[in-house]
């Protein structure tokens, strides 16, 4: 699958297939999605598979953007709101609005855990030589960056990369882990 459009990704679960990525020398691929009219990305190897919005179950006393968990083929899958993660404003989900499940690695890089994010939709897989990513901007102590791997320029648009190891290994998320932990056990 090398391409993704907001009008093809139903509610029908894709996998991502990383044996269908061809990347050059020094490129990277990224799966980009929106949110409130930007577009990000995240680093195509990270996702397991795309989903159409369904309902989670739960989970009482967690941060609003924490949706809840789903059952994926036998696996809790925490499920995050990005939207809410960064402060956008909420939005009824609709027929595009899907969620991208990610294998994210721990703080040590030793493990990894699945975890989901609902974004407003998909647009594309784009390749990024690695000569035109750009480091985040220093907007000083009070915005937070640490949740941006950096910027890429593509199709004369500018598209954030996120890091999805530090925006989804944050101290809120281990409640998360252990409900998750107790559900499965």
């Amino acid at each position: 699958m090398n391409e993704l459009s907001e009008q093809k990704v139903s509610a029908d679960s894709a996998e991502i297939d990383s044996a269908d990525l061809v990347m050059g020398a020094g490129e990277n691929q990224f799966l980009t999605f929106v949110l409130d009219d930007e577009e990000y990305a995240v680093d195509i190897l990270r996702v397991q598979e795309i989903r159409g919005w369904e309902s989670v179950t739960r989970i009482p006393n967690t941060p609003n953007y924490i949706r809840g968990v789903l059952n994926l083929r036998g696996a809790i899958v925490p499920i995050i709101d990005l939207r809410m993660r960064f402060n956008l404003s909420q939005i009824e989900y609709g027929v595009t609005t899907v969620i991208v499940v990610l294998k994210v690695m721990s703080e040590d890089g030793n493990s990894s855990r699945t975890m989901g994010i609902v974004v407003d939709g998909v647009s594309e897989v784009y390749s990024v030589p690695e000569n035109s990513l750009r480091d985040a901007p220093d907007f000083g102590t009070k915005v937070k960056t640490e949740f941006i791997k950096g910027l890429a320029t593509i199709d004369d648009k500018m598209v954030i990369i996120l890091n999805i190891d530090m925006m989804l290994n944050s101290d809120e998320l281990a409640v998360v882990d252990s409900v998750s932990e107790n559900i499965n056990a």
